[in-house]
């Protein structure tokens, strides 16, 4: 009998997050990049070494630090809502795939920080029973779809009697 339904949840194709979410990790790693320059000019300033012998090599990682890697981060980040569970995988040198039963959802957050609102862009947090990877985060969703995404969790969740 052959079906076109994943074998198991990891099987499951990924969608990608909203493009506007590569703004956030360019913001994101652009403050490490300025602490790095930070660090090379106060190193080269303490130790009486000549200008750019820290900075410019500091420069060109800090180029990138926000050119390259968050377009790769973005790539490697996607998530599947199907059935009873969702799914979110990350990363490219740290992996991680959470797959997350519906039935194990205490509650759902939707949160949007000052940057996420000026692009439209939402954060879906799920938390769950147990004590090991009690929250999984979804960020780099749009906000409408981040508030359905909940609710259609929020309406299969099984009711617990009092």
């Amino acid at each position: 009998m052959h079906s076109d339904a994943p074998a198991h949840p990891a099987d499951t194709p990924l969608s990608p997050l909203d493009p506007r979410f590569v703004s956030l990790l360019r913001v994101a790693m652009g403050r490490w990049a300025l602490l790095l320059l930070a660090a090379a000019f106060a190193g080269e300033a303490a130790a009486g070494l000549p200008a750019g012998l820290l900075t410019l090599p500091a420069l060109l990682i800090s180029a990138v630090l926000v050119a390259v890697v968050p377009g790769r981060q973005y790539r490697r980040w996607g998530y599947a809502q199907e059935g009873d569970h969702l799914r979110v995988a990350r990363g490219f040198v740290f992996h991680s795939d959470h797959v997350v039963p519906f039935t194990r959802v205490q509650h759902i957050d939707v949160t949007r920080g000052p940057l996420e609102r000026a692009r439209g862009l939402g954060t879906l947090t799920l938390y769950t029973a147990g004590t090991h990877n009690t929250s999984v985060v979804l960020p780099g969703l749009a906000h409408e779809q981040a508030l359905a995404m909940r609710e259609s969790i929020r309406a299969r969740i099984p009711r617990r009697s009092a």
